[in-house]
């Protein structure tokens, strides 16, 4: 098996979502953000900045130096946290937007996390039937995963991300710098999305991650800059291939079932990417019990999975705890639950599955304590 290398430091480089007349750019490199009146040159006068009061203090006076006085900017500062992603939050960018005359020519740029960006992109794609918006991602998980694909949401008392849209950024700056003001376990959650690359597409990227875990782990630029080129290359292959998440698509979701039931119950100590590493175990343990999946690849997963300080054990929650939260998945057809399942480093499919005893003994030997 082949280990790719990492490029040198310093280079920007540039992704195509390839998407006909919807396509745009991913950009990935140092300072960016020092470089947005060059990466963003057609942008309209009226903007809206959409970012949370941890964000704004490291990057907001940078961002706005950078657009210039030719713009007419908007701050909007949410909340930090996943309880921001609610319909109070969405209603009250709407009002600040109507108040402040925005029209239909205007842009929301996100300046933040995953939470910052899909609350922002559902702005954007439903003020005034649609407007412009660019993403600026700056945690980890952000840049390899929700930055990219335009799936935007709010959440609901009912579940995660209930309320949404499939709706494309113009652009995306990815820059790299940004990470080191980010807290550890936030960067390890992010680097739990890296990890689900490797397993559902790339087996020579896995190993990568495996040869270069202490690399990451202290954040070296350069391993880190191929990890998120590598990351956002092949989400924008699979996005290309399903926007819409009709097949392949729905294999980004590796984990989610299971680590969003976890979410919803333990919203307060559980952040996503420690949930849908849980969730990826329960994944593989399913398979290895079905005798399709070896456990050689299982402990390949775990042994990754703990290099970077992920948790690779489920809280303790009821059967019934499970299956309600699992059976209310956006994945879930006819009633029937459908899971992203792991076939070999490298390879995942999504299967019907209407056992639920053999989830749950899965879901049992991947629970805290139980082993």
């Amino acid at each position: 098996m082949t280990v790719k290398q990492a490029p040198h430091q310093g280079h920007l480089s540039r992704i195509r979502v390839g998407l006909a007349d919807r396509s745009y750019p991913i950009y990935v490199g140092r300072q960016l953000f020092q470089q947005l009146p060059q990466l963003l040159p057609n942008l309209p006068k009226q903007l809206c900045i959409v970012t949370n009061a941890v964000v704004a203090a490291h990057y907001l006076a940078n961002v706005r130096d950078q657009l210039g006085p030719q713009h007419d900017v908007l701050v909007h500062e949410i909340a930090d946290g996943e309880h921001a992603k609610s319909l109070t939050t969405y209603g009250e960018i709407m009002d600040s937007l109507i108040a402040h005359s925005f029209n239909r020519d205007c842009a929301i740029i996100a300046l933040g996390g995953g939470v910052v960006g899909d609350i922002a992109g559902f702005v954007a794609a439903t003020y005034q039937r649609g407007v412009d918006f660019y993403q600026l991602p700056t945690t980890l998980l952000a840049q390899v995963d929700s930055s990219v694909g335009g799936k935007t949401a709010i959440n609901h008392p009912g579940g995660k991300n209930l309320i949404g849209a499939f709706y494309q950024p113009q652009s995306v700056i990815i820059s790299t710098d940004c990470l080191a003001t980010l807290e550890q376990r936030d960067y390890a959650c992010g680097l739990a999305e890296v990890v689900k690359y490797g397993i559902i597409y790339d087996a020579d990227f896995f190993a990568w991650l495996e040869a270069n875990q202490q690399k990451l782990n202290a954040r070296d630029a350069q391993a880190l800059n191929y990890a998120i080129q590598r990351s956002c290359q092949i989400k924008a292959d699979i996005v290309a291939q399903d926007e819409r998440e009709q097949g392949l698509r729905a294999l980004l979701n590796l984990g989610h079932t299971f680590g969003h039931a976890i979410e919803a119950e333990h919203y307060a100590t559980w952040r996503h990417g420690e949930a849908v590493a849980a969730g990826t175990m329960i994944a593989a343990e399913y398979m290895r019990q079905q005798d399709q999946l070896s456990a050689t690849a299982v402990e390949r997963i775990e042994v990754l999975l703990q290099a970077f300080a992920l948790p690779t054990r489920a809280p303790r929650l009821s059967e019934v705890q499970w299956q309600q939260r699992m059976y209310r998945d956006k994945k879930v057809q006819a009633g029937e639950l459908r899971l992203v399942l792991p076939t070999g480093i490298g390879a995942a499919e999504l299967r019907t599955v209407t056992d639920w005893p053999s989830v749950w003994s899965a879901i049992a030997a991947m629970t805290e304590s139980s082993r």
